[in-house]
């Protein structure tokens, strides 16, 4: 029989919790900046990356918060792995590359930040995409980290 729904608050509350709800908010603002703005080339890969791993991220916040992981077949048994999995090898790698992408577009029109210039400047945009996009990932080392050491210290959940 299914239980009603009702949030872990423990969850919440733990460093794993906290640090889902930064990445969650940093990411939207990563892929909302980029997507708001005229963008071309390879921030297209940046602005999928981003969108990725956010749904991804929301996915696991959400079952996690309301404490069903145990539903997702063979990866809720090993939730603790899907979480590490996905914030080191996702989160990380998929952040940084993006992160990488918006700085060295940012280079490129740093040109346009100059006073006078009168053209539409994107420097601004690409910069803060690459900010947000740079402290997520860091982000993501440090729940990757968390869940790391929970499963060294053989811990098998989340909290």
């Amino acid at each position: 029989a299914r239980g009603s729904l009702s949030l872990h608050g423990a969850y919440l509350r733990s460093p794993l919790g906290l640090l889902r709800l930064g990445q969650l908010a940093l990411g939207a603002a990563f892929w909302v900046t980029v997507a708001a703005h005229k963008y071309e080339g390879a921030a297209h890969f940046a602005l999928f990356a981003a969108v990725l791993v956010w749904l991804l991220t929301l996915a696991l916040f959400g079952l996690s918060l309301l404490g069903r992981w145990a539903l997702v077949p063979w990866l809720g048994s090993r939730w603790l792995l899907t979480n590490l999995v996905h914030d080191l090898a996702l989160g990380v790698g998929l952040y940084a590359a993006a992160t990488g992408i918006m700085g060295y577009k940012a280079g490129r029109k740093s040109y346009c930040n100059l006073p006078g210039y009168s053209q539409h400047c994107l420097y601004s945009a690409y910069l803060s995409a690459s900010v947000c996009g740079g402290i997520a990932a860091c982000l993501y080392l440090f729940s990757g980290l968390y869940c790391l050491a929970r499963r060294c210290r053989d811990q098998r959940d989340i909290i």
